[in-house]
């Protein structure tokens, strides 16, 4: 393999990674919001078992998305982008991290309303940084 044929297969796999860690990030959470009411008929723990098993999935895929992210703002020529795609990213990077609060703090709440309040954040802001991301890729 060749220079660019090598860059072009790191480029393909940094991409790959990123797309499948926002896959089971922000459709994990979507998937579970929507089992949630069937879940709940299981009685008992079943919400919290769901929950930690997903936990067990989302962190280490929302820990790639940083990676990669990251990964990907470095691979970028980004002094020949435009001002706005500059904001954009910096308005994304931040909708990612509120993602990542909203869903830590959901996870550690201990009322209906604060799982109810982070639980949207953080599924919102997951969906937000989702749209941000297919903005800035063209």
């Amino acid at each position: 393999m060749n220079g660019p044929e090598l860059a072009g297969a790191l480029d393909a796999l940094r991409l790959t990674l990123h797309v499948l860690a926002a896959t089971i990030w922000v459709g994990g959470q979507l998937t579970v919001a929507g089992l949630l009411p069937t879940v709940r008929t299981l009685g008992g723990d079943a919400p919290r078992q769901i929950a930690r098993a997903f936990g067990r999935l989302q962190w280490p895929a929302y820990g790639v998305l940083i990676a990669t992210g990251i990964w990907n703002v470095t691979a970028l020529d980004t002094s020949r982008a435009t001002h706005s795609w500059q904001i954009v990213l910096g308005v994304k990077i931040g909708v990612a991290l509120l993602a990542g609060l909203g869903a830590f703090l959901h996870q550690r709440s201990k009322t209906t309303a604060g799982l109810a309040v982070w639980g949207s954040v953080a599924g919102l802001a997951s969906v937000g940084a989702l749209v941000l991301g297919v903005l800035l890729g063209g």
